[in-house]
């Protein structure tokens, strides 16, 4: 681990801190992860003991940037990672009893300036935008499917059942209780789970959050999925489309301004209940599509999922029940306040969800701004 002068770099307050010093010492935890994701979403990690904690807490942990995927060149790699408190939590059970935490990390620079290239911060700019506008909260509802095969040399699939299978058919209905008993016994609120409509393809959504909380639970969700599914003795992909003429994975992905406690895009009066903002916001993400595809949808395999047939979206537009539209309204509660937001469906689970968040929020802001 590389050695930084110690300057105070904080990014928490103090309370905050000292509650998980108290936390990891009442609760006897042993190592603490610290995380954050590189340019592609990948999660990085490391460790340290509760010996090392309250150093991290105020100052940091120095590494290698110019070994992190899109980060520093070599001549300007000493970077900084400072451990949120408000993302402590235990991991789920080691087999041999050891407690372990996780927090997620901001990185910046040695001087203590937030550094540009982390995905975190990218996010978090987009949210001062957001605000600089007059709302308070972006909430996204991201819905991450997935395949579990049996193992990770081929595609064997453990099951052929389709929508909502139950019984024999849906094989892994156990691992996938099991899944949600760990992401809520991190703090992660779980809404439902069910069998998606491709063999062996699973789908557990999270309660919507603020993005930045959201983002923090959607590399969580995927670390906890794989590591679930690998104490079963199988193979969990967020790959977008990992079996041909079979539907591929998405992360269709539900959002909504609220401004004063009072959901921005509603609108009583309006035919479809959708207001001016929320017009406009998606009129920005449709003018943008293009361009942020490279960020919701960067990989080659990406593109092998947005193809007509397989419920993926193919037409830039909106609708209020198409499934093929690249944004819909969904109906399920027409008419209530909370429920009025925007479902765009061209995301994949195999993305940064940081900066995917980060570039949705900015496109919709553009298309307010220039209402």
């Amino acid at each position: 681990m590389a050695q930084v002068e110690q300057n105070g770099r904080a990014t928490s307050d103090e309370a905050t801190r000292r509650e998980v010093l108290a936390r990891v010492q009442n609760e006897g935890v042993r190592f603490i992860h610290l995380w954050f994701t590189d340019l592609e979403g990948h999660l990085k990690s490391f460790s340290i003991t509760p010996q090392e904690l309250e150093g991290a807490l105020d100052d940091g942990m120095g590494f290698d940037g110019s070994s992190i995927t899109g980060f520093n060149p070599i001549e300007e790699s000493d970077m900084v990672a400072i451990p949120d408190p408000r993302t402590f939590a235990l991991m789920p059970a080691a087999q041999n009893g050891t407690t372990v935490a996780r927090m997620i990390c901001d990185i910046v620079t040695p001087d203590g300036r937030s550094y540009e290239g982390d995905p975190r911060f990218v996010l978090r700019r987009a949210l001062e935008r957001m605000r600089s506008l007059g709302f308070d909260t972006f909430n996204v509802g991201p819905e991450l499917e997935y395949f579990l095969f049996k193992s990770s040399d081929v595609t064997e699939t453990l099951d052929e059942g389709g929508y909502f299978a139950m019984t024999t058919l849906d094989a892994a209905w156990e691992l996938r209780n099991a899944t949600i008993t760990a992401l809520e016994g991190m703090g992660i609120p779980v809404e439902y789970a069910h069998h998606e409509v491709g063999p062996s393809q699973h789908e557990i959504d999270m309660r919507f959050a603020d993005a930045l909380d959201m983002a923090d639970h959607t590399i969580t969700y995927r670390l906890v999925v794989k590591e679930m599914a690998a104490k079963f003795g199988a193979y969990a992909t967020f790959m977008p489309k990992p079996l041909f003429g079979e539907n591929g994975s998405g992360m269709h992905t539900h959002q909504s301004l609220f401004a004063d406690g009072k959901n921005a895009f509603f609108d009583p009066d309006d035919e479809w209940h959708l207001s001016d903002v929320g017009k406009a916001f998606i009129a920005g993400q449709l003018h943008h599509a293009r361009e942020i595809s490279a960020v919701f949808a960067q990989w080659v395999n990406s593109y092998k999922r947005l193809v007509p047939g397989y419920e993926a979206p193919v037409y830039c537009a909106w609708s209020r029940r198409n499934r093929s539209a690249l944004i819909r309204i969904p109906l399920y509660h027409p008419g209530k306040e909370e429920a009025t937001r925007a479902e765009i469906r061209c995301p994949d689970p195999a993305c940064n969800p940081y900066i995917t968040f980060a570039a949705l929020l900015h496109a919709g802001l553009e298309g307010i701004e220039k209402d």
